[in-house]
C-alpha cells in the first residue's frame, strides 16, 4: 500500500504530518517529545507513518493510549499514540527488540487509518 507524506507543518506541541493513503489525507501531530525519540533511536519517519496506519498489531496502554507495533527485522516500531478531539498524537516511539513485546499479529485495539 502506498504511503506518502504529503506535508508537515508546526504546531506548538511539535509537527503536524499531512500523509496520503488511498486517495485519503490523514493529520497526525508528532509532539515534540517524539519527534526527539525518533532522532535518538534513529527510525525513518516513514517507518513511524507506516506503523500508524499499517500496524501488524494495536495494543491497549495506560489511560486511553494505543501502542502500534510494525516489525522490521528484529526490530520493532512500537509508537504509542492517543487521541485529542479525533487528531491521533504520537506520544512516543522506540525502537525494542520485537521478541520483548510483540504478540502475534493481527490484534487491533484501535486503527487511525479505517481502511485497511
Amino acid at each position: 500500500m502506498n504511503i506518502k507524506i504529503i506535508n508537515r507543518h508546526n504546531h506548538i506541541k511539535g509537527e503536524i504530518y499531512t500523509i496520503g493513503i488511498q486517495k485519503k489525507t490523514i493529520e497526525i501531530l508528532f509532539l515534540l517529545h517524539a519527534i526527539e525519540r525518533i532522532k535518538k533511536w534513529e527510525i525513518k519517519k516513514e517507518m513511524i507513518v507506516e506503523t500508524l496506519l499499517l500496524p501488524e498489531e494495536v495494543l491497549v496502554g495506560h489511560g486511553n493510549r494505543y501502542i502500534a507495533h510494525r516489525r522490521y527485522g528484529d526490530h520493532l516500531v512500537r509508537a504509542v499514540y492517543e487521541y485529542e478531539n479525533d487528531l491521533p498524537i504520537l506520544l512516543t516511539v522506540y525502537f525494542p527488540y520485537r521478541k520483548r513485546y510483540f504478540k502475534r499479529g493481527g490484534t487491533y485495539e484501535d486503527k487511525i487509518f479505517k481502511g485497511s
